[in-house]
């Protein structure tokens, strides 16, 4: 059975990027204990452009372990670091850091049934320009395009609480229209 290994959440603060100052919540840190869900996300996680984050079917960004191996590679490839546990749950800015569920099994309108919420799957997360900062990689983003490691947002069905640990289960949807499909679609223009 999948398993939540971590609930983060980030509040919005100015961050240099190249020569600008940007907004951006993308740093998420991990929440102990029961984290109250609500329709439009986290108690205590903000998004900082709203254009392209949160909302109702953006309210929760859920990204699996499994990916991590990866960045934490391609941040030693790029010079960043020896490979170690340098990158924390959170620093994809996921919400929830989840074992057990990779992209390719989830397809949109998917429910993740956890003991106390219900929270379902919408759309792929699209990497921009502030994910390359954050992971200090000049070509994250094509990296994510490339591998199709971009975790995906779920909307809240029902509100309640989230807790690190908890097992959930995957009740599935219509299944027409799957994660890696959809995320494919996103990134070809970027892949040309």
């Amino acid at each position: 059975m999948p398993e939540l290994l971590s609930v983060q959440v980030g509040q919005a603060r100015r961050v240099k990027i190249g020569e600008r100052s940007v907004l951006t919540a993308h740093a998420k840190q991990a929440v102990a204990g029961p984290v109250p869900v609500m329709p439009l996300g986290l108690s205590g996680d903000e998004q900082a452009d709203l254009s392209v984050h949160g909302g109702l079917e953006k309210a929760v960004y859920a990204y699996p372990a499994e990916h991590y191996a990866f960045w934490r590679q391609a941040r030693h490839d790029a010079g960043l670091g020896r490979i170690d546990d340098s990158l924390p749950h959170g620093s994809l800015g996921e919400n929830l850091t989840l074992a057990g569920l990779l992209e390719s099994g989830v397809w949109a309108g998917d429910v993740l049934k956890f003991p106390g919420c219900a929270l379902r799957v919408t759309l792929p997360r699209e990497p921009c320009y502030k994910f390359n900062a954050s992971m200090g990689l000049a070509h994250a983003a094509r990296r994510m395009a490339q591998s199709g490691f971009c975790g995906f947002y779920l909307a809240v069905e029902t509100p309640g609480t989230l807790r690190a640990g908890e097992s959930f289960e995957l009740i599935a949807g219509r299944r027409s229209v799957s994660i890696p499909q959809l995320f494919a679609a996103k990134m070809s223009k970027h892949l040309r």
